[in-house]
């Protein structure tokens, strides 16, 4: 059994990531999930006169501790601009002050979803590309298009997207036993 911190890269209290996420976890068994609504995490804008003159907020430091605790996580990263999200890029920006490896050695599903037919796609990219720096390894991906039309109460609508997130997921799960 393994243990996977599951969390979306949004503090938006409606967050569509933060849902696809419930749905991804929903349907794991045998492992033990950990689900952290970020909307509940709220952290200054980085600086470094921040840090020199506040240092680390406990939230930070348990955040860190949840992540280097785990064998794995499930994370997906909303998009602003085909990017990821101001508070995301913070979160980041925290966590590798903290600990430039605050990742190692940890699997990452990454997934991404938006209103629009990209499915936050580039800020899929861009953290797919950043996260190995600080030690992850990225196991699969998954982005979910026009997330109104494709999820409903029941998760994943469109079959053929659903099928997709199954096997990134199936992928995923394979690696932690």
């Amino acid at each position: 059994m393994a243990a996977i911190l599951s969390l979306a890269g949004s503090n938006s209290s409606i967050s569509i990531n933060y849902r696809l996420v419930q749905h991804t976890t929903s349907s794991i068994e045998g492992h033990e999930i950990q689900l952290l609504n970020m909307a509940r995490y709220p952290f200054p804008m980085y600086s470094e006169d921040e840090e020199k003159q506040k240092g680390y907020s406990n939230s930070l430091i348990e955040l860190k501790n949840d992540i280097q605790r785990v064998d794995a996580i499930i994370l997906s990263v909303n998009e602003h601009n085909s990017n990821p999200s101001a508070y995301f890029k913070n979160l980041i920006d925290w966590l590798s002050r903290l600990e430039r490896k605050f990742l190692q050695d940890k699997k990452v599903f990454l997934m991404s979803t938006s209103g629009g037919k990209r499915g936050g796609v580039g800020s899929l990219q861009v953290i797919e590309n950043m996260l190995p720096r600080f030690g992850a390894e990225i196991i699969s991906t998954f982005s979910l298009p026009s997330f109104h039309e494709n999820f409903g109460i029941d998760g994943i609508t469109n079959d053929s997207l659903k099928i997709e997130h199954n096997k990134a997921l199936n992928t995923f799960l394979e690696t932690l036993k």
